[in-house]
Parts: structure tokens; C-alpha cells; sequence
């Protein structure tokens, strides 16, 4: 029997319990995998629009499984019901926990009031990732396209989501922009609850 405070002495290194770790996957087994994804997709296709539609459908899926993660441990199994809220669960809570930091900003469009922008100078998606000149501006942000769009219809707030490229002054790579273009009910109810 153990005593109060002692530490349990394992005899043989088989017997000790296995640590959790850290809950991060290897960058060079992400690039791997996702580099993998996108020439699996490549290869099914006849246009660029074809793979982008296609990784930004396995993001989805990615991004439906985040939000029930997300909600069932941080929340209580609580979830956003205000525009601006899922908002900011999205630009720091499920972008910390995707890419290990709170994405660079987020903003709301200037031409239409149901459009937003979440921005990244260096998206990990796109980072290990070089588009052959025949794609022209393909952008692999669609696979994130498809997470925030994942976790915006899992919680309620149907959204049209796409990835685009916005060149930046003093910026080799331009920065990837995340445009979240809102449905009207989501509006509506937005304006109901004040």
C-alpha cells in the first residue's frame, strides 16, 4: 500500500504510466500530410476551381469536428449565439488552437454589411506549399476556408466562405484573407436579438 505523499517506484520502465505530451502535431508531419491532401486532390480534377471546392469540403469536415471539440471542452458544451461572438471564438479560440496563435486581425467589410475578414501574413496552409505557374493563384487557404465555414454552420451562422490572396507592401508573399460573407437570416436574427 502507498503511503500519503510517497511517490509510487516503478520497478521496471514498462509498468510507468504514459505522459499525455503536449497536444501538438510535428509541422513536418502536418506539411507532409497536407501536401499529400492537396496532390490526392490534384490528381482527381479537371480545374483549379474543382480543388479548391475539394479541400475546402475536407476542411469542413474539419471544422465541424473542431467546434463540437471546442464547445464540449472550453464551454460546457455552450455554444456562440451572437454574430460578434463566434466571430471572436473563431479569430482567437479555434485559430490558437489550429495554428498556435491568434490569427493577425479580424475585420468587417467596408462595402457590405454582411461581409468579414479574418487575415493571416503567413497562412501554415500555404506556407510549405508551391503552386506550379498553370494554377495561376490557386490558393490552398481553402482547406481553412472550409474549417471557419465548418464551424460557423455547425454553430449556426450559414456562410459563404472563401480564401483569397491580398498582396502587401513590404511583403514578399502576399497575405492570405479569409472572406466570410454571411447568410440574410443570420442577419435578420442578429438585428431580432438587438
Amino acid at each position: 500500500m502507498i503511503g500519503v505523499g510517497k511517490i509510487k517506484q516503478y520497478s521496471n520502465i514498462l509498468e510507468k504510466p504514459l505522459s499525455k505530451g503536449k497536444q501538438e502535431v510535428s509541422l513536418s508531419a502536418f506539411a507532409f500530410l497536407f501536401s499529400e491532401l492537396v496532390q490526392y486532390n490534384q490528381t482527381r480534377v479537371d480545374n483549379i476551381a474543382e480543388l479548391g471546392r475539394r479541400l475546402e469540403d475536407a476542411g469542413y469536415a474539419v471544422g465541424a469536428r473542431v467546434l463540437e471539440l471546442l464547445c464540449h471542452r472550453d464551454k460546457g458544451n455552450r455554444r456562440e449565439t451572437r454574430l460578434l461572438g463566434i466571430l471572436s471564438f473563431v479569430h482567437s479560440t479555434v485559430w490558437k488552437v489550429l495554428f498556435g496563435k491568434v490569427a493577425d486581425s479580424l475585420e468587417k467589410g467596408t462595402e457590405h454589411e454582411d461581409e468579414y475578414m479574418i487575415s493571416e501574413k503567413d497562412l501554415l496552409v500555404n506556407k510549405y506549399i508551391s503552386i506550379p505557374k498553370d494554377m495561376g493563384t490557386f490558393n490552398c487557404g481553402a482547406f481553412v476556408a472550409g474549417i471557419v465555414r465548418g464551424v460557423l454552420d455547425g454553430a449556426g451562422f450559414p456562410a459563404v466562405v472563401t480564401a483569397h490572396f491580398v498582396p502587401m507592401e513590404g511583403l514578399q508573399r502576399p497575405r492570405t484573407t479569409i472572406l466570410i460573407k454571411f447568410a440574410e437570416e443570420v442577419l435578420q436574427r442578429e438585428a431580432r436579438l438587438g
